[in-house]
């Protein structure tokens, strides 16, 4: 094991969030010494990892893009290389990538109250491992675990002759033309997979438990591009960026006021894109409310394309099992398939797997309250970027890492060197700080933190709110900043 130099900051994860929270840190507090850890041997995160065909964001990137840079391109539903190229530039527009140290996986954090400091361990690409120290740990790890999905284990899958492929590990050499493809989920992976690989398929089917909410939205936003051939880009960008932003909240707000009325005109609005006589009920019609769960986002209607040109089609029905030409379904139909395809879901995982002790007691997130979205009540001096459910990642995350720049000035100034959120009597937990109610959400429960049930302990779904509070609210606020050496000394005194 080798010993790296010590920092003020770590920062975990070479992401978007992991990007945007450098460029934030070197600008907010420039006499800060930091280094951007990241486990994979690239930046980029999710937009690195991630290869499956047609790979886009699911959400506009003037939302999706961080506050700072302008998002240039025509379409506003980029793919996934377009926004890997966009993390890049930003890493090397603001001399980010010098501090960044790849093939460091994080496997442990032990916070130390006397020194104020965390020690790292970090299994490197060679197998070997180091530590490093600092006094602040900044987590943008993301909330899934990298190296596993979640696949049910079905009756007979190992009987089955063709391949079985999670989209999280696609292989590269795929070859799936002329090919019958039975896609399983129907969450934005899949929605994403159908119609790009009905272009080269045979056929595609979409196989669902139970239908999802979706919408489609053009891929280019047409006021954006008229906007930016006018305006300068900073001023276009943030004309468009809140239009989207206030646009998103009003529509999010609709869907608790008004849920039917926003059922009826979501599935109003599919109607005019399938073939006539399409049985919308049983395969678009969800059992829950509009953002129960997320949102399925369709652009320019490809998938409705496809399953009307016969490319593609979707059955909703349950396993029996798998056999050597397909699934059996529960109906007792046979799905037949060259290529299946398991969208089942990522598997929630809480600070990249990273074990976490206080002054040697272990530490979970999922014991905690969360601390205006971003912290964790009796973990010191850590921040966790966590961003939206009903709206784009970036939006909360470029939020929260204005909120830490404060966090660390202001102990800067105090001469304190602990920040730990601490809840008073009257808060308790309420429900999980991701409220949804999709599988994954409530598989994945035990790694999540607890929203309380009052300000500042209360994970809110609303950018306005969180605006306000993290770049102008009170940075003391049931927040205990200590400065250990002033604590010992007055110790020392009292005892003599």
């Amino acid at each position: 094991m080798t010993k790296a130099p010590d920092f003020d900051v770590v920062i975990v994860g070479a992401g978007l969030s992991g990007i945007g929270a450098a460029v934030h840190l070197q600008r907010d507090c420039p006499d800060r010494s930091f280094v951007i850890l990241e486990g994979r041997g690239a930046i980029g995160g999710t937009w690195d990892l991630f290869r499956y065909p047609g790979i886009r964001s699911d959400s506009d990137m003037y939302t999706l893009g961080y506050r700072f840079k302008p998002w240039k391109a025509a379409k506003a539903i980029a793919d996934g290389p377009s926004i890997r190229n966009y993390i890049c530039e930003t890493a090397a527009e603001n001399d980010v990538e010098k501090h960044i140290r790849l093939g460091h996986k994080v496997k442990a954090a032990a916070w130390d109250s006397a020194a104020a400091r965390w020690t790292l361990t970090a299994a490197l690409s060679d197998g070997t491992t180091t530590t490093l120290t600092c006094n602040f740990l900044y987590m943008c790890s993301g909330y899934y675990s990298y190296s596993s999905g979640y696949k049910p284990d079905w009756p007979g899958e190992a009987s089955f002759k063709g391949e079985v492929i999670q989209p999280q590990f696609w292989p590269e050499t795929l070859d799936y033309t002329g090919k019958k493809v039975v896609i399983i989920g129907s969450g934005a992976t899949a929605v994403t997979l159908v119609p790009e690989m009905a272009k080269k398929a045979a056929h595609v089917t979409m196989l669902q438990r139970s239908p999802t909410y979706v919408v489609s939205r053009p891929s280019s936003d047409v006021i954006a591009n008229v906007l930016k051939a006018v305006l300068p880009a900073q001023m276009a960008y943030d004309l468009v960026r809140w239009k989207n932003v206030t646009m998103g909240m009003w529509f999010y707000g609709q869907t608790r006021k008004n849920p039917e009325r926003v059922q009826q005109n979501l599935l109003g609005r599919l109607e005019k894109l399938l073939p006539k006589g399409y049985d919308m009920a049983r395969h678009f019609n969800p059992k829950y409310n509009p953002w129960d769960q997320r949102l399925c986002l369709v652009p320019d209607a490809d998938l409705f394309d496809a399953i009307s040109s016969g490319k593609a089609d979707v059955v909703t029905d349950t396993i029996t099992g798998f056999e050597p030409e397909g699934i059996r379904l529960t109906s007792g139909a046979l799905l037949e398939a060259d290529i299946i395809v398991a969208a089942t879901g990522l598997k929630l995982e809480a600070l990249g797997g990273m074990a976490v002790t206080v002054d040697g007691e272990p530490r979970r997130t999922a014991d905690s309250l969360a601390y205006k979205g971003m912290m964790f009540s009796g973990i010191p001096n850590m921040a966790v970027s966590f961003g939206y459910i009903n709206a784009s990642w970036t939006l909360r995350s470029d939020l929260i890492a204005e909120y830490v720049g404060r966090i660390l000035n202001h102990m800067k100034a105090t001469g304190t060197s602990i920040a730990t959120p601490t809840p008073s009597a009257d808060v308790h937990a309420e429900r999980l700080a991701m409220d949804l109610s999709s599988g994954y959400v409530q598989r994945g429960a035990d790694a999540l933190p607890r929203s309380g049930n009052r300000a500042p302990w209360v994970v809110t779904a609303n950018y306005k709110l969180d605006r306000a509070e993290l770049r102008e609210g009170d940075v003391t606020q049931e927040m205990l900043f200590i400065n250990p050496q002033a604590e010992q000394t007055k110790m020392l005194e009292a005892a003599e």
